[in-house]
């Protein structure tokens, strides 16, 4: 059962001048619930300002720290990020559903695997708990890292990074490549773009020698990465990418399939509205939802204040339910694989309904 739990902030610090990372205690009867693989994140709920405000954060924390750390980088104008920064407290109390993310890794003893990383700014977050527990935890591996950011100020985790490189200086690369800030080699200058990745692979990296890539930052980035690798034939199960915030291109979709619903709704036939049936903790809702209007989950949180949701981007999967009954169709999807999405799993965040009857179970496993 995915609930909110009330947990203790223990440990905050200031990682940069605006980035905090805090740990979270977990009681002793939470500890199962809470177990978390390298690379997922925490959906956490605050009230501000009167208000309830749920955002979605990565664990930092290496899989044998003993902690479940989160960082928060200050966003201009973000209510919760400003909040943590400015306003949260140790001994403060925040509510978190067990860690989700497929943004993961299962440290193996046994394995021996080559991992390179492609990180800015807050999205060396979920990237530094998969590497450290890969280091820590599978003696063989070994792991290249390259982290873009403004200047050496801005750096997360700069001395966490170091100590990793003084452990493991034989099996851990790691580049800081900084855009306002002069650089001894041109390489190190810039940004991670399409000229960089040319320069980086194959000469630091052979992409052929590569297992897995993990990629987390700006869209720019993301993008310009896995283009590169797409281009020197690495296969894309062996690209993975975390999200924090949606893909211009993906939003241009989705307001295409939109306004063909609009059409669809609007034409002879009259698409009208559908019913939707959720079940979640066994107990079941129907709400009635316009096929080119809202979300299925907002239409029912207007019926069932607890229905499951944080990011509401599709870059979360906690309001993932499965589709037994029926067809809906997605805006945008950043986290489910295809294994999933086959066995009919939506994020209702993102998913409009496409028949007169839907029915989902968000106790689906």
């Amino acid at each position: 059962m995915r609930r909110f739990r009330d947990l203790t902030v223990t440990d905050l610090r200031r990682e940069t001048l605006d980035s905090v990372s805090f740990a979270l205690a977990v009681p002793e009867d939470a500890r199962d619930a809470f177990r978390f693989l390298p690379g997922q994140y925490l959906a956490l709920r605050a009230t501000i300002g009167g208000r309830e405000v749920r955002r979605s954060y990565s664990i930092c924390s290496g899989a044998g720290d003993g902690e479940m750390r989160v960082a928060v980088k200050r966003v201009e104008g973000g209510a919760f990020s400003v909040f943590a920064n400015e306003a949260l407290r140790d001994g403060d109390r925040l509510g978190a559903m067990p860690p989700d993310g497929r943004f993961a890794v299962r440290p193996d003893r046994g394995r021996a695997r080559r991992i390179a990383a492609f990180a800015a700014g807050s999205g060396i977050t979920p990237v530094l708990s998969i590497l450290k527990s890969v280091l820590e935890g599978e003696p063989q591996s070994r792991c290249a890292l390259f982290y873009g950011n403004r200047d050496r100020d801005s750096i997360m985790f700069r001395q966490a990074l170091d100590d990793l490189k003084d452990r493991f200086p034989d099996r851990f690369a790691l580049a800081h490549i900084l855009s306002r800030e002069p650089r001894e080699t041109g390489l190190l200058a810039g940004r991670i773009d399409a000229e960089k990745c040319a320069r980086i692979f194959p000469a630091l990296v052979d992409p052929a020698a590569t297992d897995d890539f993990y990629l987390c930052g700006p869209e720019g980035m993301t993008a310009a990465v896995r283009a590169a690798l797409a281009a020197r034939g690495v296969a894309p199960g062996r690209i993975h990418v975390e999200y924090f915030e949606p893909s211009s291109e993906a939003a241009a979709q989705a307001l295409a399939r939109r306004a063909a619903r609009a059409r669809e709704a609007a034409g002879p036939a009259g698409a009208g509205a559908s019913r939707v049936t959720a079940t979640l903790d066994g107990a079941s809702v129907t709400v009635p939802v316009a096929r080119d209007g809202e979300s299925i989950l907002d239409a029912l949180l207007r019926v069932r204040a607890d229905m499951p949701h944080a990011c509401k981007g599709g870059m979360c999967c906690t309001c993932r339910a499965r589709v037994v009954e029926g067809e809906a169709e997605m805006d945008v999807n950043y986290t489910l694989d295809p294994e999933e999405t086959a066995r009919g799993f939506v994020l209702t965040c993102q998913a409009h309904p496409l028949t007169d009857r839907v029915v989902l179970d968000y106790d689906a496993r």
